[in-house]
């Protein structure tokens, strides 16, 4: 059987629904968030009207956000399941190698380096992909609540964290739209269409040349094993009552997180047209 035709598992299902709830819900937030940001843009104004007016989107912009605490819940504990019940390795975690992977990256694409560097399941810029993605939902996270919620954060942090929370809100988004469209979209798509996160499945062609260190770990039996099923039953009845609790206790402060205090818009009155002083009128 050729190279062509061999293929090896990537992803699982689970993984690939993932992959697709975050381009969902990361499609969403930037469309109802950038119009925010950019309010006198035209775009920004059709994309209003579209949805509804601003309230409607900014709806949206929230509802979304709870769902990605969701995604972020099962992720974590989707980890915490690999790495203690089935000791998957942590082959995401970022090491000295894929600094020099980099650097001898950098040096075979200037010519100076006589070969590519040979990686793992994950090279160092998915590495460094999948670790910004981390730090900016962080961010995000933070940011967002302070915004969300800026009576419960002043309560313990000056009020000058808000204005500095809303820059950071709008400059990481506008951050993690550009990586996508042009870092993601040219490594995933353009350089080659990897369709792995769609379909599960890699070439054998594909993993000798972007993996080869795992291929070699498949071929040896070295790649993640199951365990035996008694090891995995004794794991699963120490893991899972950790993982309820850790559910409730996330589950808690999403509901916070959302509910903790009133936005202007369910508390104060809507201004009507007959209220609006027209700002040219207003005098310095």
């Amino acid at each position: 059987m050729s190279d062509k035709t061999t293929t090896y598992v990537r992803f699982p299902v689970a993984r690939r629904i993932e992959h697709i709830v975050l381009i969902t819900t990361f499609v969403l937030l930037a469309t109802t968030g950038l119009p925010q940001k950019y309010p006198t843009s035209a775009i920004s104004t059709f994309i209003v009207q579209l949805l509804g007016g601003i309230e409607n989107l900014r709806d949206i912009h929230h509802l979304t956000s709870v769902l990605v605490m969701f995604a972020v819940m099962y992720h974590l504990l989707n980890i915490g399941y690999h790495i203690f019940v089935l000791r998957s390795k942590m082959s995401m975690m970022i090491s000295l190698q894929d600094a020099k992977d980099g650097l001898q990256a950098l040096l075979y694409n200037l010519g100076l380096a006589k070969s590519f560097p040979k990686m793992g399941r994950y090279t160092f810029d998915e590495k460094f992909e999948y670790w910004a993605f981390v730090w900016g939902y962080s961010v995000m996270g933070v940011t967002g609540f302070i915004m969300w919620n800026p009576i419960t954060a002043t309560m313990y942090l000056p009020g000058e964290f808000v204005p500095a929370a809303k820059a950071a809100h709008g400059g990481e988004a506008v951050l993690a739209v550009l990586a996508i469209l042009i870092w993601h979209m040219y490594n995933v798509h353009i350089k080659r269409v990897n369709k792995s996160m769609w379909t599960g499945n890699i070439s054998a062609e594909e993993i000798a040349e972007d993996h080869p260190l795992e291929l070699e770990d498949i071929k040896s039996g070295t790649a993640d094993r199951m365990p035996d099923p008694a090891t995995l039953r004794r794991r699963q009845r120490v893991y899972f009552p950790i993982a309820a609790m850790l559910t409730l206790i996330m589950l808690t402060g999403i509901y916070t997180f959302a509910t903790i205090e009133d936005t202007a818009s369910s508390n104060i009155a809507p201004i009507s047209s007959t209220q609006v002083i027209p700002a040219a009128t207003i005098q310095p």
